[in-house]
């Protein structure tokens, strides 16, 4: 299977499948509304008015995996969005990305590009104790583990990156400017 095999459900009941997307880079990202991530938009939507006539889209799935931090209906989640960081990439069904109740794409995703650390920085020493904390083996599964982690996909359809929330977001526009 590749990443076109798969589809993720819109907030209107259809499925977006990512076959429209053939040919084009994607960003592919689980995001919450109410975390210290949230300012993410902000950076997102910029490279997504850059980029998006050269190619680049942007698959946006609301998750409340992570200390419930996507309350809300969808609608309350693509009001807040457009609101207050004027979003215009499209915005799927809020949905689960771990566990039992996964959306099969980020199972596919995780078994591309599986967990490889937090990186270096405040942030990332925060993120790994509250992991640790929770799960003392959190480094071994490529389980998702906080809002905000981003996969990055190329032309052909291959998972080539995977950022945790706290990579800078300078590296991942520089990783989509380098695929464009």
């Amino acid at each position: 299977m590749t990443i076109y095999d798969y589809s993720v459900p819109q907030t209107n009941g259809e499925e977006l499948k990512l076959d429209t997307f053939r040919g084009k880079v994607i960003l592919i990202v689980n995001t919450a509304t109410g975390c210290g991530f949230t300012p993410h938009y902000e950076p997102m939507e910029k490279m997504y008015e850059d980029f998006h006539d050269k190619g680049f889209e942007i698959i946006d799935v609301p998750c409340n995996q992570f200390m419930g931090q996507t309350p809300g209906t969808d609608e309350e989640i693509h009001e807040f969005c457009t609101l207050k960081y004027n979003t215009k990439f499209p915005q799927m069904k809020k949905s689960d990305v771990n566990g039992e109740n996964e959306l099969p794409l980020f199972t596919y995703l995780k078994s591309q590009k599986g967990f490889e650390g937090f990186g270096k920085g405040v942030m990332a020493v925060s993120m790994a104790a509250m992991c640790k904390a929770r799960d003392k083996n959190y480094k071994d599964n490529p389980d998702i583990k906080w809002n905000f982690t981003k996969f990055l996909v190329d032309r052909e359809g291959n998972v080539v990156r995977r950022f945790e929330p706290t990579h800078d977001m300078k590296d991942v526009r520089k990783a989509v400017e380098e695929l464009l």
